[in-house]
């Protein structure tokens, strides 16, 4: 029997009454307190379009942004447009951050810059590319890969937008795979302690785990990451034919998406309202942390969903690394990482402390690939490999 929790006949009559009498307290971020590196008066914000706004504006025109549109969530290799993608996946994160937002009178446009930037920097193949991409990256350079690190870096580094430190600080500590129980927003100092931070991130591959946003608006994205992938990532594994339709039981939090992100979010605004912090009860952290655990155990850590992605594209990325990084060395002008890469990403018209090529060469040959949507990544292995072995086989419509 399907379960869907109320708020609180309470705090629905205080949160009306509040509304209007317009009492209804601010708990949101200022947008007159941003920090950004650079105070630009175009980036000011105005009346009609404030400062946050400016950062989901550039965060849209990012030229990486259209490339969620061909990127795994969970399930590569299947042809299937019933299959969730990476921009839907952000767009379910902002929309679900948002309605949490609303309830708690916080910065909607702070949420949505967040959450649309998010994955930004994610790898093809998902968190399995992710993987194979910080084996080879540290077996180079003794750093590491971290697909929310990078989204900090493509927004601030390769395409320096100037990115408010709020936003920065929300994407940047995002991590859904670390799930808490109450969220309490860390203070930084600015941008040097910030930068210190993501320096730290990619020589401990644990520290970015256990850092969390500067704000609450950070944190109910961050809670939201896990609330739209938890049963979505289960309606995929179905149409993907992973595991049967009763493959879930029935828990606390319900078990399939709608229960689960109603259930959660009617929970979180009820542990969180006028608080300085973002909480679950202990029942639906619990339920939470058990939901996750079913899902690794019959989704994520599945052969079905891995297997043909270690013999292929595990030995294909490393094929591609070596290539690019062999022909940056040794300046080949000729190679995609010239034509396709750096030459791209120096067509933008933002100005840069430091020229793209003087980069590490590993973190240039890193960008790439991170940046590569599933179709290109095969693409290029196909034109820099012809003669390769292997070869990747989609899953059809009709298999």
């Amino acid at each position: 029997m399907l379960k869907y929790e109320s708020l609180s006949d309470a705090l629905s009559r205080r949160i009306e009454a509040e509304k209007r009498t317009g009492s209804f307290e601010r708990m949101g971020f200022e947008n007159s307190n941003i920090t950004r590196r650079n105070s630009l008066k175009k980036d000011s914000g105005s009346v009609w379009r404030p400062p946050f706004v400016h950062d989901i504006d550039k965060i849209l025109h990012c030229p990486y942004y259209n490339r969620y549109t061909d990127k795994t969530q969970v399930f590569s290799l299947i042809k299937n447009d019933d299959i969730t993608r990476r921009s839907l996946h952000v767009q379910l994160v902002s929309r679900i951050a948002r309605t949490i937002g609303a309830a708690l009178n916080l910065n909607l446009d702070l949420i949505e810059a967040i959450a649309l930037g998010h994955d930004i920097g994610h790898t093809p193949f998902g968190h399995t590319g992710e993987k194979y991409l910080d084996e080879i990256f540290f077996a180079h350079t003794g750093r590491h890969f971290s697909h929310n690190i990078h989204s900090v870096r493509v927004l601030d580094c390769q395409f320096p937008l100037n990115i408010s430190l709020e936003t920065l600080s929300g994407i940047a500590f995002h991590d859904g795979e670390m799930e808490l129980e109450e969220y309490v927003p860390q203070e930084i100092s600015g941008f040097g302690e910030f930068d210190a931070i993501i320096e730290r991130c990619y020589t401990d591959r644990k520290f970015a785990s256990r850092q969390l946003p500067t704000t609450l608006e950070g944190c109910v994205v961050r809670l939201a990451d896990i609330i739209a992938y938890l049963g979505k990532d289960r309606q995929d594994a179905v149409r993907a034919k992973v595991v049967s339709e009763d493959a879930f039981v029935n828990e606390d939090i319900g078990s399939i998406n709608a229960e689960i992100i109603n259930n959660l979010v009617v929970n979180i605004i009820e542990n969180s309202y006028g608080k300085p912090y973002i909480k679950l009860d202990s029942k639906h952290f619990k339920a939470l942390k058990a939901s996750k655990r079913d899902n690794y155990n019959l989704i994520y850590e599945s052969a079905a969903t891995r297997a043909k992605l270690d013999i292929t594209a595990k030995p294909m990325m490393r094929d591609i690394y070596m290539r690019l990084l062999d022909d940056l060395l040794n300046d080949n002008r000729e190679s995609p990482i010239f034509t396709h890469h750096i030459d791209y990403i120096n067509k933008s018209y933002y100005k840069r402390v430091v020229p793209y090529e003087d980069s590490e060469p590993n973190q240039i040959v890193v960008d790439y690939i991170a940046g590569m949507t599933d179709n290109y990544f095969i693409e290029l292995h196909r034109h820099l490999f012809p003669e390769s072995d292997y070869k990747v086989e989609y899953k059809g419509y009709f298999d």
